[in-house]
């Protein structure tokens, strides 16, 4: 049990045979589904998780991953406190999220956070844009068991031919630039679910949101680490689960809340 419980955990979303169960670890199929029952309840218990059973001559199981409320609240609170801590504050207002995103535990935890409030969504891809997006993409991609795409900001050779976008730039609001997306990188038809680290004007995504319409694809949802209360936009609806709400430079606080990411639909 512990050993299929495993396989199950790192291979979510994933539809896998009884049969593969019984013949990889010599057991009889029925065993197998006895101890699949366990672990069923088990994980719900816990909230690792809900392990559904399909029937028929092409059924299994499929697990998908989840996290309790209470646990995930938990944690971006403490994220809040991480992240109202003074020095974090850069010249020009901006907020020191490096530490916060390179931590593969921290990363892991909003993985599964992002993908739980995405769970009733069909999700084919997540997308993000170069570079302090990537470990945040990758986290929620491997959660969810989908590739991710990286949106750049300027050509790469390594990256063959490519779909440009214009767009208006988030942060000063005047500034028009141009992202790039490998043709290859995206099958038409995706849905997409769009992640960033930091959401301010919006520009940025609604770059990205463009780029989706270029490759026949269809925005699932826009989910961010932390989004600033303070700025206009209201062009896309998104998830976030830190806000910031006030950056004083002068005094070096910074204050910060919870987003909107446990707020039911």
């Amino acid at each position: 049990m512990v050993v299929i419980s495993n396989y199950l955990m790192n291979h979510p979303y994933e539809l896998t045979s009884l049969n593969t169960f019984a013949e990889k670890y010599e057991s009889a199929k029925s065993s197998i589904s006895e101890d699949m029952v366990i672990i069923k309840r088990a994980f719900e218990e816990m909230e690792i998780g809900h392990v559904e059973t399909i029937t028929g001559a092409g059924g299994g199981v499929i697990f998908t991953p989840s996290i309790s409320d209470t646990e995930g609240r938990s944690i971006v609170e403490e994220l809040c406190a991480k992240l109202s801590e003074s020095d974090r504050i850069l010249p020009g207002g901006y907020i020191y999220l490096s530490d916060l995103l390179s931590t593969p535990a921290i990363l892991k935890n909003i993985g599964r956070i992002i993908a739980k409030a995405f769970r009733n969504q069909k999700i084919d891809a997540v997308m993000t844009v170069a570079t302090k997006g990537v470990p945040l993409a990758n986290a929620v991609a491997n959660v969810l068991n989908v590739p991710f795409v990286i949106v750049r900001r300027d050509l790469k050779i390594t990256e063959g031919s490519t779909v440009s976008v214009n767009y208006v730039s988030g942060s000063s609001g005047d500034r028009i630039e141009k992202m790039f997306l490998s043709k290859r990188s995206l099958k038409a038809g995706s849905r997409v679910l769009i992640v960033d680290d930091f959401l301010k004007g919006g520009g940025t995504i609604n770059g990205m949101v463009s780029l989706l319409s270029e490759f026949d694809s269809e925005l699932a949802g826009v989910a961010v680490f932390a989004d600033n209360a303070q700025a206009a936009r209201d062009t896309f609806e998104y998830k976030s689960l830190l806000r910031v709400t006030n950056i004083d430079v002068k005094n070096s606080k910074i204050d910060v809340e919870v987003g909107n990411i446990f707020d039911k639909e």
